[in-house]
This record gives structure tokens, C-alpha cells and sequence, in this order.
């Protein structure tokens, strides 16, 4: 019982600190590409949580959605309470229902060893959609400013959909290469 427990808060931490790292980071990298509130042209953090509840679950969920929680209060956003976990709920349980959403309806295996190039790209737009049309709901209900559109939906949809594949490129170079340094130290 207390290794999953101590399982359960590793998974939480690192989803909450990298997801925290990363959007900050991305913020940093990109704010000339931002559209409007919450909503980026390429958002990075996209990748990581789709990626972050792919392999840890609901731990990655709650991390993400604590985070988002944080960010939100501490953001750009009004600092209303409601509205900000909500945008944290949105966030973290977004990808988590597309997670069971891909797992239910293709066939991948719950430990995404057989997880082929086609399959990422469905789980992508399965989660950019249902990502930005939660967060786009939201907004519009919130009723925040400059928010909630058609338009919103889509450069948000594009966002992540753009921000998921270069978040897996980078990843991807970054293993080749240690791959590739590897061989060669040997």
C-alpha cells in the first residue's frame, strides 16, 4: 500500500513540476505567438500532457490540473477562484479522457508498447480537440474577455496539435542523440 502511494506522489510531483516548468518555458519561447488569453499559436506543455497522462494516469492528471490551478491564479487569468480550477480541471482531465477515449476505441496495449506513428497522431488530435473545445467551453461559460470563439477553438486546436509534435520531435532528437553519443563513447 505505501509503494503505491509513494508511486502515486512521484507520478503527481514530476507531472506537476514539469508541466509547470514547461509552460513557463513555453511562455518564455513564445509569447509573440500567443493569440489571446490561454490560448498560443504553438503550445509545448500540449505534448507533455497528453505525454505525462499516457504514462502516469490519474497521478498525471491531478499534476497537471494542480499546476494549472497555480498558474492560472498566479497568471494572466482573474483571479477567481472557480475559473481557475476549472481551467486546471480542463487541463489535466483533458488529455485524461482522451486517454481513455484512444485506449477504448484503438488498439493499443494500456503499457503503449505497440504505440506506432499513426496511433500518436490519433491520440494528438483526439486530445487537441477535446482539449480546446473544453477550454473554449470554459472560457465562453466564465464568460472571460476575448475568449470562447470558433476562432479561439481552432488556433487553439492547431496550438496543441503543433506544440504536441514539436514537443515529441524534440524528444525524439534528444534520445537519437544520446543514443549516438553513447555508440560513440563505447
Amino acid at each position: 500500500m505505501a509503494n503505491n502511494i509513494s508511486e502515486w506522489s512521484k507520478s503527481f510531483l514530476i507531472s506537476a513540476a514539469s508541466y509547470g516548468f514547461l509552460f513557463y518555458a513555453n511562455d518564455w519561447l513564445t509569447s509573440t505567438l500567443a493569440f489571446s488569453l490561454g490560448v498560443n499559436w504553438v503550445f509545448l506543455p500540449a505534448g507533455l500532457r497528453l505525454f505525462l497522462t499516457l504514462v502516469f494516469a490519474l497521478p498525471g492528471a491531478f499534476g497537471i490540473a494542480v499546476a494549472s490551478i497555480l498558474i492560472c491564479w498566479f497568471g494572466d487569468f482573474p483571479q477567481d477562484l472557480v475559473t481557475c480550477i476549472g481551467v486546471g480541471l480542463v487541463s489535466g482531465f483533458a488529455p485524461y479522457i482522451a486517454r481513455i477515449f484512444v485506449l477504448a476505441n484503438l488498439p493499443i496495449s494500456a503499457d503503449l508498447s505497440d504505440l506506432s506513428l499513426q496511433k500518436l497522431l490519433m491520440c494528438i488530435l483526439i486530445y487537441a480537440f477535446l482539449s480546446s473545445g473544453m477550454h473554449q467551453w470554459w472560457f465562453a461559460i466564465r464568460g472571460l474577455g476575448n475568449t470562447g470563439t470558433l476562432n479561439h477553438f481552432f488556433v487553439m486546436f492547431i496550438g496543441d496539435v503543433l506544440g504536441t509534435i514539436l514537443l515529441i520531435a524534440v524528444i525524439k532528437y534528444g534520445l537519437d542523440l544520446l543514443k549516438k553519443t553513447r555508440t560513440i563513447a563505447l
